[in-house]
């Protein structure tokens, strides 16, 4: 077993000074809202409506102090790997044999993705489940996001992410382990797969980002199902404008991102409208990330992922995967996942959820986790 000496873990407690509070209440007060666009609806991007109702909600009723309660409900720390500062929570459960697991976020999330997925996944029993089904549950921010700052020189693509996650877990004392993640923390948890460490039990994810690659062949094994879900991927590409300016000017956006709150609100409308319109994702949950992007001014650096991204060529995945596709996300495509990961191991679909699962439907998630583990897990030893 790794040595839990090898990685020098210090506490750490979330704490904004009350003056960037301050601050932040006296921006949103001045906000200049653009005009609206023709309809105010989504179809321009972020409605002015849905802006001028988020941000009175912000001034006047959101409590950065109680979410900032809640995040310190659990224990956080921080360690440096690789030169990086990463930030990271850790809950152990009280299970004895637990199975150690690492969840990655999304972008524009956060580890406050998963703060209701905490408990299911530690305290089974107490959530509907089996105590053979528990967790030791590590929860880092990816480099350049929230508490892991600031960014360390070079390119920080999700394959170095995912050998970082490898180190984080071995010097935390885990010889063993499962991933599992949504959006980047989707490809960081595949990049850990093709990794495929030593005692690495597989990881679980909720998209498999594989396309066409132009053979024709590869459509004779498409179902109406594939058919519908490269038509949802064909909407997604009418709206995600930003990735393609974080791909290609993070620097650009940056600077406004990171003297606006209400535009940085407005540039993460994903949260809103990733699956057009269906997402659950509630009010506060949105503003709790906008406030954590703000506090921490990392917009910069969290955006620059897509950059380091930009010319990633593709590898085949052999390591262990499962995908869980909930109705409302992007839509995994078979035959396209299968050419790109010859080891998937779970297929699962969800009729209720979406992009931000974890936020959206927690319960459902860790149902999901659960059952991809359950004849994957190895006994924590210790």
């Amino acid at each position: 077993m790794t040595s839990t000496e090898t990685l020098s873990v210090r506490p750490f407690e979330v704490a904004v000074p009350q003056a960037d509070l301050d601050a932040l209440q006296h921006r949103l007060e001045i906000t200049r809202f653009p005009e609206p666009a023709p309809g105010d609806d989504w179809s321009y991007g972020t409605p002015v409506g849905y802006l001028r109702e988020t941000v009175e909600h912000w001034r006047t009723a959101f409590d950065w102090r109680a979410q900032e309660a809640r995040m310190n409900g659990f224990p956080h720390f921080l360690t440096e790997i690789d030169g990086q500062t990463v930030h990271f929570l850790h809950v152990r459960s009280a299970v004895a044999g637990a199975t150690p697991i690492v969840l990655t976020h999304t972008y524009p999330g956060s580890f406050a993705d998963f703060l209701d997925v905490i408990g299911p996944l530690t305290d089974p029993v107490a959530h509907g489940g089996r105590a053979e089904d528990a967790f030791h549950v590590v929860i880092p921010s990816v480099p350049g996001f929230g508490f892991s700052t600031p960014l360390a020189d070079g390119d920080w693509t999700t394959a170095r992410v995912a050998r970082t996650w490898d180190a984080l877990m071995r010097g935390l004392g885990y010889d063993s382990y499962a991933a599992h993640g949504s959006d980047v923390g989707a490809m960081v948890s595949r990049e850990l797969a093709i990794l495929n460490p030593p005692g690495f039990l597989g990881a679980h994810v909720l998209q498999l980002f594989s396309f066409p690659s132009g053979d024709p062949a590869e459509f004779e094994r498409m179902t109406p199902a594939d058919h519908a879900a490269l038509e949802f991927a064909g909407w997604f590409q009418t709206v995600n404008g930003y990735a393609l300016m974080n791909a290609s000017r993070p620097q650009t956006i940056a600077a406004a991102l990171s003297d606006s709150p209400v535009g940085l609100l407005a540039y993460n409308e994903l949260f809103e409208n990733f699956g057009n319109g269906t997402s659950l994702v509630g009010r506060d949950q949105v503003l709790t990330q906008v406030s954590l992007y703000w506090l921490t001014n990392t917009s910069a650096t969290a955006v620059r992922y897509h950059h380091a991204e930009r010319n990633a060529a593709p590898v085949v995945n052999d390591g262990p995967i499962g995908v869980t596709v909930f109705a409302d996300d992007f839509r995994s495509m078979r035959p396209f996942a299968e050419r790109d990961n010859t080891n998937i191991v779970s297929w699962t679909e969800r009729p209720r959820g979406g992009h931000f699962a974890a936020m959206e439907v927690p319960r459902d998630l860790a149902e999901e986790i659960r059952a991809f583990c359950a004849e994957r897990r190895s006994p924590d030893p210790r």
